[in-house]
């Protein structure tokens, strides 16, 4: 029997944030990859080594966590006042589908990177030294995303001495901005809370009813308190991700409130909506140990928070959630505001499993709607490897 061989597509394997992912330049994929479909599905997938039931992505360049579980597709802007067009696909680990519900937080930090590197910026918007302005369209969600990329001699400037807890070694400095951050969801009407209400009764059958704040800023997100569920929010991974009811119950919570959010119609439409919305619990501040080992006081944070990603604990936070937490904490009377104490704020530093974080967000009030300019955080990025990926050649 002959088999085909297997081709090779120019991709650059980075990090951005606590995030890595695998990046493409849309002109280099395969034709029938060019467009949206089963064929880039099918593509990607076999990049990043899944479906796996074994769960680990050994036959790809996945890394089995739903922080390196993740392709971006780039190109040259076709939206006016933009520079580049920013495509994310969350890759399922154990099923056969890519969801592009959402951003990705975290890999924005790599987009201006990446777009500078690759000649999707023109030359005339990189200066020979400082910080090159480059304008994302956030093609998932229909946002722009401004990135500060730091430049020397010319070129993108990835070393550094920016330390971001989650990442080990420290970098050069990415500020990006989420414009507008509010989601345009479909079903949500591209409310900020889609419900209506800065906090809601959400009754989740098994588990019970449970204060919720369901806001839509960055990526839709569920806000619940930690002691509502039986924790005090300075939980590790291991505490939740070892615990199979605990899994159980927070996509329960997750498919209830994903209904409640108009997202889906019917709580089994949440298994194939893997990436939006996230769930996440706060509590007011309190001392702990992150998973480095470094010590976290009560007062170095403003409120605790941890989230979960593609049903497990994050190991950090995802950007796009800290996106959110900044903006639920710049509105008083949410969940995330109140456990930071209440009252009105245009940032707040919260702790999560790897350290702190620090995100801003202002936040204005008119005729009785809420909305956000936007939303402020710092990350870092970097090239990890660059060259071809393969894939057999009859794989999409």
């Amino acid at each position: 029997m002959a088999h085909v061989p297997q081709i090779k597509i120019p991709a650059t394997y980075m990090r951005g944030g606590t995030s890595k992912g695998v990046f493409f330049r849309l002109q280099d994929l395969p034709a029938g990859a060019q467009l949206p479909g089963a064929a880039r599905d099918a593509l990607l997938l076999r990049v990043i080594g899944s479906p796996d039931p074994y769960g680990k992505q050994i036959d790809g360049m996945g890394g089995a966590t739903s922080s390196t579980s993740k392709t971006v597709i780039l190109s040259k802007s076709s939206q006016p006042g933009h520079d580049v067009d920013y495509l994310f696909g969350q890759v399922s680990i154990d099923k056969a589908f890519v969801d592009w519900s959402g951003n990705c937080g975290n890999l924005s930090a790599a987009v201006g990177p990446f777009a500078i590197s690759n000649g999707l910026v023109d030359a005339s918007r990189i200066p020979a030294d400082g910080v090159a302005i480059v304008r994302i369209w956030q093609a998932n969600i229909a946002k722009t995303i401004i990135a500060h990329v730091p430049i020397t001699k010319g070129a993108v400037q990835e070393t550094g001495d920016f330390e971001l807890d989650g990442v080990t070694f420290p970098a050069a400095e990415v500020q990006l901005e989420f414009m507008d951050p509010a989601a345009e969801e479909e079903g949500a009407g591209g409310a900020m809370f889609p419900t209506g209400n800065l906090v809601d009764d959400l009754e989740v059958p098994g588990v019970g009813t449970l204060k919720a704040t369901m806001i839509n800023a960055g990526i839709p997100t569920i806000f619940l308190n930690a002691e509502a569920i039986g924790y005090t929010g300075t939980e590790l991974q291991d505490a939740i991700n070892n615990d199979t009811r605990a899994l159980e119950m927070f996509e329960t919570i997750r498919a209830h409130g994903a209904v409640r959010m108009g997202l889906i119609k019917h709580i089994d439409e949440a298994a194939k909506r893997q990436h939006t919305p996230k769930v996440a619990f706060v509590a007011p501040p309190a001392a702990y140990v992150a998973s480095s080992g470094k010590p976290v006081g009560a007062g170095d944070v403003d409120l605790l928070v941890r989230a979960l990603s593609m049903g497990k604990l994050h190991h950090a936070m995802m950007g796009t959630a800290a996106v959110a937490i900044g903006t639920a904490a710049a509105i008083p009377g949410t969940l995330v505001n109140l456990a930071a104490g209440g009252g009105a704020r245009n940032a707040v530093r919260f702790g999560h499993p790897s350290g702190t974080l620090r995100v801003g967000a202002e936040a204005v009030q008119a005729n009785g709607e809420w909305s956000v300019s936007k939303a402020i955080m710092s990350r870092s990025a970097r090239v990890l490897m660059e060259g071809w990926v393969r894939v057999p050649g009859d794989a999409f």
